[in-house]
């Protein structure tokens, strides 16, 4: 969407569902934010830069800040990575169970990056990773930012379409995969692609092209992963870059249409490691479990960067999801700080408490929430069976780190986005730029300049700088309003929100409103069009298990929405379905329902999840 073209916000949002209900703080709460105002008054993004060593040496490289100097000092054999994966492959039939200091992280993404070098891949290189989660995935990100090229994380679901878009655009020059995804990478298509790099514990001999042999594709090499890092040297100096240079590049998600490839560079790790700090609130002898893949771009700032620049402990778990596995491994690592999405915590609340009184939830001390805005039922949930609040942090694949959150030690209204991260600003504007009085629903905004803004989008001048229609705001793209406390509360995107019979409503109201009710999973709202109120709102929905879709439950459901948040709020049609699409990142992918009730090509649908 053009954000710069949004239509003019209504002067009230009194459909807005408003709430009292607080989570209230100790106030001697121990946080590594202890206070809240005081830190948006003083902090100064200034100060954070000195906390890296580049700031003395002026040589830049992020694996140095996160992997290097903690391998060379007393964290060196501190485990930085668990990896679980209890389901049995072909590679490894008993699955995998294994832990990396930071001393092997070093040795290992050093090999990786010796690797590269071998074949003459460079600084500024963009090289694609297209794995599972598991420990290669991260050992090749390593590498590849050890070396200085760039990162181009891919989902392990993308099929063959928005594989080949991602690596046509980016002009990749190797990819990193395993025998059985390389079949959704069309080779002869990828001029730029001179290095295939497989990931298999097999016999190198069988494993071949699966759209031919190096014959019939001379300008691709293909390579062994495990075999080039047997022969590699793990001494590797990272390549010291400036701070502008190149750090990942991530493709948005295409809840709203066409991905678009959203370059960071290497001084986000200030915004990185500070956010980490404060909203994610790790310290020293966390066990911390961020579930997001790198395909993502938090299972990158705070799944790789955020997290490992504090010297923590990081969780990762491979293969699908499964609630009792979950569980399992929160038991498992004793994990103490969670970054999840509200899909996973819905999930989760679909398999009902009894599972999760199977398990010692105990060793968690603080829990965020990314992705699509959370539930407040869902937030009560996940309260229920582990005593602590989700906390909420909105950010976006283009601003690289979390901007409005809410933290540990604030008290915070349930169903609020939050507050600005200290040292940025997030508020309200109209079509003009102009901040809007509180409760009056217009679209958030972000003043420029905090550390991870992004770069660049890739070949494409025009569409960065629609982010950027209002002079000194970055336009989000997002609906919202703040209220007299200074909370932000979302609404929807701004395509999204409806207009029906002269009132505007943003979907997530209705869908949090819908989710309430007892026999319903999930909701996706959109705006139908009506000849006599312009919209309509109907609402697609999935059923919890034990209810039936039935015209009385329609009517029960309605109803339900209308006495809990508003007439005109309440939905007009309603259609049961087995699933809401939506992104891996757990966004509702509204343009596809409508696409669905008009009949219309859904477009790119390539990161909705399986």
């Amino acid at each position: 969407m053009n954000a710069s073209k949004q239509k003019k916000p209504s002067k009230s949002a009194s459909f807005v569902q408003k709430t009292s209900e607080w989570v209230r703080k100790p106030k001697n709460i121990d946080a590594n934010l202890k206070n809240y105002a005081k830190a948006c008054k003083h902090f100064s993004w200034k100060s954070v830069e000195r906390e890296f060593d580049w700031y003395k040496t002026k040589k830049v490289n992020i694996v140095h800040e996160m992997i290097d100097r903690h391998a060379t000092g007393p964290r060196k054999n501190k485990v930085a990575l668990y990896f679980w994966d209890p389901m049995p492959t072909p590679d490894y039939p008993y699955g995998r169970d294994e832990k990396f200091t930071f001393l092997d992280l070093k040795n290992e993404s050093s090999r990786f990056a010796n690797v590269l070098k071998k074949h003459k891949i460079t600084k500024g290189d963009r090289v694609a990773v297209f794995l599972p989660r598991t420990p290669e995935l991260y050992i090749a990100i390593l590498g590849i930012n050890r070396i200085g090229a760039i990162p181009v994380p891919l989902f392990e679901a993308f099929m063959e379409v928005a594989v080949e878009d991602r690596l046509l655009d980016s002009e990749a020059c190797a990819v990193v995969t395993t025998p059985a995804l390389q079949s959704r990478i069309p080779f002869g298509k990828l001029p730029a692609l001179k290095h295939l790099f497989l990931v298999t514990a097999h016999d190198p001999a069988g494993s071949t092209l699966a759209s031919g042999n190096d014959d019939a594709l001379p300008h691709l090499k293909t390579h062994y992963f495990h075999e080039e890092m047997q022969k590699a040297s793990r001494v590797f100096e990272p390549a010291w870059l400036s701070a502008d240079d190149g750090l990942v590049m991530h493709y948005t998600s295409g809840s709203t249409g066409k991905s678009k490839g959203v370059l960071h560079r290497q001084y986000a790790m200030v915004g990185h490691y500070q956010t980490a700090k404060w909203a994610l609130d790790l310290r020293e002898d966390d066990i911390y479990w961020c579930t997001a893949d790198p395909g993502w771009v938090t299972g990158t700032s705070y799944g790789i960067y955020g997290p490992w620049m504090l010297g923590i402990s990081s969780v990762v778990i491979g293969g699908r999801f499964s609630a009792e596995r979950w569980y399992e491994a929160i038991e498992k690592y004793q994990v103490t700080v969670w970054y999840s999405a509200p899909t996973a915590f819905r999930l989760l609340m679909a398999q009902g408490k009894e599972l999760a009184k199977e398990h010692n939830l105990k060793s968690l001390r603080h829990i965020c929430s990314v992705g699509e805005p959370l539930n407040p039922e869902a937030l009560r949930w996940i309260r229920e069976i582990t005593g602590i609040v989700p906390h909420e942090t909105w950010w976006m694949t283009e601003t690289g780190m979390q901007l409005v959150c809410n933290y540990r030690s604030l008290d915070f209204k349930i169903g609020a986005t939050g507050k600005p991260f200290p040292g940025t600003y997030a508020t309200i504007v109209d079509e003009k730029g102009k901040e809007v009085p509180p409760n009056t629903l217009g679209s958030l905004v972000v003043r420029v300049g905090w550390p991870s803004m992004m770069k660049e989008i890739w070949k494409n001048k025009e569409k960065y700088q629609e982010y950027f229609g209002l002079k000194g705001w970055y336009l989000s793209g997002d609906t919202a309003y703040k209220d007299k406390d200074g909370f932000i509360w979302f609404a929807g995107r701004a395509d999204d929100v409806i207009k029906t019979a002269g009132e505007r409503v943003g979907p997530f109201e209705v869908e949090s409103a819908l989710v309430q009710h007892p026999a319903v999973a999930e909701a996706g709202v959109i705006g139908k069009p009506d000849e006599l109120k312009g919209h309509i709102i109907k609402a697609f929905i999935s059923l919890r298990s034990g209810f039936d879709p039935s015209d009385p439950l329609k009517k029960e459901i309605a109803e339900f929405v209308k006495q809990n948040l508003a007439a005109h709020a309440a939905p007009k049609e309603i259609e049961f379905c087995e699933r809401i699409p939506k992104t891996r990142s757990g966004k509702i992918m509204r343009r596809v329902l409508r696409a669905w009730d008009q009949g219309l090509p859904v477009g790119d649908i390539s990161t909705m999840e399986e």
